[in-house]
Order: structure tokens, then C-alpha cells, then sequence
């Protein structure tokens, strides 16, 4: 979205208020600025379009990440526990910030508390970098005094929820190099080298096994077909993708996913240690349990499981527990719906939910070791046995061809 510097002025004590903010269109900054009780009085664009549209290299290679979320989030409640101001906490963090967009951001939060907004509201201005989550921990934290201890809470989540996603996605980067290797490989081979070796069988007489006839049949169509092959995954995927994000596809995607063998138990193990995790570092920052579901809900990343949080959601308001509907869902181990009803009974909810947590932390790293050592070798076997097999196909019939001389 474009990111737009305005100036205006507020309806209520018509002081001067500036700040950046990234919208839509004007139009929608319009609407936001008049439902804030802003009058417009200038705008301008500052992103790269007002830039005659260079591309700032520099930038593209310095996105924001979750770890630099993380960091100045510490940051600033290191600098609030010291007892320094937040608009001077807010500028040190500015100041010590290596991300353009960062600061830029950041520059125009301390701008809107400056000027008396909130500091979630001024987060909420900015929701490419602080989600829902982020701000109503944040709102939650200003209304109950403890905006230290809740910034702090914040990073430890973000720190773990980082720590998670790497230790899924480095041990599933190896295999799936292999693999796209694996698969580079053997498209040479059968499109390059085979066609190359096999002419020479054009002047063998005798009829070549039925596998090395499979194995030429299959280069020839290749090499010929090369390129209706790569359209043909091409529209596959872009069809499937297509698919996936109606309302309908994503569901029963998602809902495949739960029940894929090795890497549907590993998903919902994911899933349990997001919403145990969010749910606790929420309720614990004070949130409302209601608002804390609704957000929750937002980042599991599966349709199946958001529709369960909802449920459970539903079955809160009619004063019910949330263990009951989760445990209903069927998706929820009974040892975790256990372990939540009794933190609800005894009133410790976050502590449990907490433990949940680290438990299943726990199992997802040992899972996530435990199928790499399975993966590994069976594609080491996998693509052996294909390699193996396309030499076998052609060093037989040489090797009769020999005997035959």
C-alpha cells in the first residue's frame, strides 16, 4: 500500500496534527482521518511512486521482520522499566533502529502519541508490522499499568513463535532441496543424456528390453514435449492455488492437511502449541477471554481449526467452558481439553495453557527431528533408485550388445 505523509487538523481543539500513514487510496486515508476527527489539510505520497519509481535496492533487501518486531518491542520496554518517558523511549528506539520502514513507522507512532493519541491506537496506524494481537496487548497493557511487563510478554511470544516457525522450516529446507535438486537431476538426464546415449541402439538388431523401451519412449516425449509439460504444472498449480483461497478449497485443503499421514499430526502439534501459547501471553495481559478467542482464531492458519476456536467462542457466550467444544471438535488431544478444563476450574487457565505449550514445543521439535531422519534417507533412496534405474536400462542392452559382437 502506498504510504501517505499528510498534515490536517483536529476538529475537537483545532491543533495541527502530521504524521505518515500507509492506506489503500486517498480516499480511504481520507476516512480514516475524518472518523478520527481530523480535518485534511495536505497530503502527499512518500513512497517510492513520488520517486520518479526507482527501485531502492537497499530497502527491498531490509524488510521488516518478526524478529525486528521482537527487538524493538524489547527494546522499548527495557527503556519504559528504566523509568525513561515513552516519547523519549520511542525516539531511542528510532534512533536505534537498522530498517528505513521501521523507523519511518516508528517515527510516526511517537509522532501520534506525541500528539495525545494512544500508543495502540498509534500501533493500530501501522497493522503491515503490528497485528491485532500486537495492539490489543498493547491497549490491554495502558489500561491495567503494566504496558512494561505486557511489552515484554509480547516479545518472549514473538521471540517463540519464531523460534517454532525455524526449527519447521529448517529442518523441512533440506529435504525439499534434495528433492527440487532430485528433480533438476533426472529432467537432464531424460532429456539431455538419455536421448544422446540411446542413438545407439538405432543400429542394434535385436529388440531392446521392455524397460529401456519405456525409458526412450518416456525421453523422446520429454525432449519433444518439454514444454507442454512445464505449462501443464504450471496451470496445475496456478488452478490449485486458485482453488485454495475460495472459502470452499481452503477448508477441505486445510482439512486434508489434519489428516495427511507424517505431516498432519506435525500441523496440528503447530496449531495446538499457536493457540495455547497466544491464548495464555493474551489472557495473561489482561485481554477480555472473548477478544483474546477472536484473535487467537486469527493465527492458526487452518480454516478447520479457526472454525473449532469460533465454536468454542460461541459456546463461551452461551456460558458454557471451552473445554467442551474443543474436545467436541474431535482435532484437540483429551490430555490438552483435560488440562484446560482444570486451569479453567482452579482459575489458573494461563498457566496451563502455558504448559500446554511448552509440551507440545517440545514434540514439535522432536517430531520435526524424527521425520528429517526419515525423509532424508528415503529420498537418498528414492532418487538412487530412479538414477540406478535409467543406467540399468541402458548399460543392459550395451552390455548384450557387446556379447552379441
Amino acid at each position: 500500500m502506498p504510504l501517505y505523509k499528510y498534515e490536517g487538523m483536529r476538529r475537537a481543539d483545532g491543533r495541527t496534527v502530521k504524521g505518515v500513514l500507509d492506506a489503500e487510496s486517498e480516499k480511504a486515508l481520507r476516512t480514516q482521518l475524518k472518523r478520527e476527527g481530523i480535518l485534511l489539510t495536505s497530503l502527499r505520497i512518500t513512497s517510492s511512486a513520488d520517486k520518479g519509481r526507482e527501485v531502492d535496492v537497499k530497502r527491498m533487501f531490509q524488510g521488516v521482520s518478526r524478529a525486528d518486531i521482537a527487538l524493538t518491542t524489547r527494546q522499548l520496554a527495557t527503556l519504559l522499566r528504566s523509568g525513561v518517558s515513552l516519547v523519549e523511549s520511542l525516539t531511542a528506539v528510532i534512533d536505534q533502529s537498522e530498517k528505513p520502514d521501521l523507523r519511518t513507522a516508528m517515527s510516526d507512532i511517537r509522532d501520534q502519541v506525541n500528539q495525545g493519541i494512544s500508543l495502540s491506537d498509534a500501533f493500530a496506524r501501522h497493522g503491515k508490522y503490528f497485528d491485532k494481537l500486537y495492539c490489543n496487548m498493547v491497549n490491554a497493557g495502558e489500561h491495567s499499568g503494566t504496558l512494561e511487563q505486557v511489552l515484554v510478554r509480547l516479545a518472549d511470544f514473538i521471540e517463540a513463535q519464531n523460534r517454532l516457525k525455524g526449527k519447521v522450516m529448517g529442518a523441512m529446507a533440506y529435504p525439499a532441496v534434495m528433492l527440487a535438486m532430485g528433480v533438476v537431476v533426472i529432467s537432464i538426464l531424460m532429456i539431455v543424456v538419455v536421448p544422446k546415449v540411446t542413438s545407439i541402439f538405432d543400429t542394434f538388431d535385436r529388440e531392446l528390453p521392455i524397460y529401456t523401451r519405456i525409458l526412450v519412449g518416456l525421453s523422446e516425449f520429454m525432449a519433444a514435449y518439454w514444454w507442454i509439460l512445464f505449462l501443464a504444472v504450471a496451470l496445475v498449480v496456478i488452478v490449485f492455488q486458485k482453488w485454495k483461497k475460495t472459502p470452499k478449497g481452503e477448508f477441505r485443503w486445510h482439512r486434508f492437511v489434519l489428516r495427511a499421514p507424517l505431516f498432519g499430526k506435525l500441523t496440528m502439534m503447530v496449531a495446538i502449541s499457536r493457540f495455547s501459547k497466544t491464548l495464555a501471553t493474551l489472557l495473561s495481559s489482561g485481554v477480555p477471554l472473548l477478544t483474546a478467542m477472536d484473535i487467537t482464531r486469527g493465527v492458526l492458519g487452518n480454516a478447520v481449526l479457526e472454525k473449532v476456536v469460533v465454536d468454542a467462542s460461541s459456546s463461551i457466550r452461551e456460558g458454557e467452558s471451552i473445554a467442551e467444544p474443543l474436545k467436541a471438535s474431535g482435532y484437540f488431544p483429551p490430555l490438552v481439553t483435560h488440562m484446560i478444563a482444570v486451569g479453567e476450574r482452579s482459575g489458573q487457565l494461563e498457566e496451563m495453557l502455558e504448559n500446554v505449550s511448552q509440551s507440545y514445543d517440545a514434540q514439535v521439535e522432536s517430531r520435526v527431528m524424527a521425520m528429517t531422519s526419515l525423509i532424508e534417507p528415503l529420498l537418498i533412496v528414492l532418487m538412487g533408485g530412479m538414477a540406478g534405474g535409467i543406467a540399468a536400462a541402458i548399460l543392459v542392452p550395451l552390455m548384450q550388445m557387446t556379447d552379441f559382437v
